[in-house]
């Protein structure tokens, strides 16, 4: 078999940086990062950037998309591809069978399935008159565009009006062709009992907080970005930035916390298990392998590799 990419995705905590620093050390290859969250520089401990994994054999791993955009900025799926792809083409041009890693299934899958998007203008118009709606409100004008499969374009209002934005500006404008490449990609999963994944999970969230994930939300916030922006981004950043302004006590914040990151990785699971029977098929490991076997099992998958060209290339 031949690829052009191999693609290693899973829920949070999962072990999947791990597994694709691994493969590229194996592979002499390099690491394209598939989260959304993990392209805003100083923004380290809340998504879990794991730069450590990166070093293999007392190498460090090339990676890519990591560290790309200023906190409070607006990343979006349409940068993403486009950013992608500037790097995937380099490193063909190279020979490298890229890896891509990561747990955004939509930015995954807009480029395992070849999405043609474009960038969407902010509308100030209508955002104005979105502005003093309720959180309720904008929920239902939204699912008056789509189906809302899940919770996260109307995790807050700053989301909902986004999310009204791009499909008001879609529905007005038709989708113009855009060049993709037809990528060969094999995809790997990283399969994680719930039991496991929720010990791991809650495991992490302790060691973040310990290593000074709040010193890191203290000091965004020192920098000036503003609170809402820093809540905008979810999860840890959210509550976090919630605790520090004294909306929540210190236990009452984990514990919250704690429970969204769990929804998380299990709404990563339901877009994971929506993009195979979307025709995209994914090879699951059990993340209770060691290391080198999944490695081993990527091998086979693959039909061997070694050197710069794996894959049979």
């Amino acid at each position: 078999m031949e690829y052009d990419l191999i693609t290693i995705l899973g829920p949070t905590a999962s072990g999947k940086t791990a597994l694709a620093a691994a493969l590229a050390y194996e592979m002499h290859s390099e690491v394209i990062s598939g989260d959304s969250r993990q392209v805003y520089r100083r923004m380290d401990l809340g998504t879990g950037k794991d730069l450590d994994d990166y070093v293999v054999g007392g190498t460090e791993v090339p990676y890519h998309l990591i560290d790309i955009a200023e906190p409070g900025t607006k990343y979006n799926v349409f940068e993403f591809q486009r950013d992608f792809l500037d790097v995937y083409s380099r490193l063909r041009e190279r020979g490298i069978v890229p890896i891509l890693c990561g747990g955004t299934g939509l930015y995954l899958e807009s480029v395992l399935r070849g999405y043609r998007l474009m960038p969407v203008p902010e509308n100030a118009a209508l955002r104005e008159a979105l502005s003093e709606k309720t959180l309720e409100e904008l929920t239902g004008i939204l699912k008056g565009y789509k189906q809302l499969h899940n919770t996260t374009d109307v995790d807050t209002k700053k989301r909902a009006i986004r999310a009204i934005e791009i499909e008001e500006y879609y529905a007005r404008h038709p989708l113009e062709g855009r060049d993709f490449p037809n990528i060969r990609a094999l995809v790997v999963g990283i399969d994680v009992d719930r039991d496991t994944r929720r010990a791991r999970i809650t495991e992490r969230l302790k060691q973040r907080l310990d290593a000074g994930m709040l010193d890191e939300i203290r000091r965004l916030l020192g920098e000036g970005i503003p609170a809402d922006d820093l809540i905008y981004y979810g999860l840890e950043y959210k509550y976090l930035t919630q605790y520090v302004l004294g909306e929540y006590g210190y236990d009452e914040m984990f514990r919250k916390l704690e429970t969204a990151i769990h929804q998380f990785a299990k709404r990563q699971m339901t877009w994971f298990r929506g993009m195979e029977r979307r025709g995209i098929t994914i090879h699951w490991l059990d993340a209770a392998l060691p290391l080198g076997e999944k490695v081993e099992q990527v091998r086979r998958l693959c039909g061997g590799f070694s050197g710069a060209n794996p894959c049979g290339e």
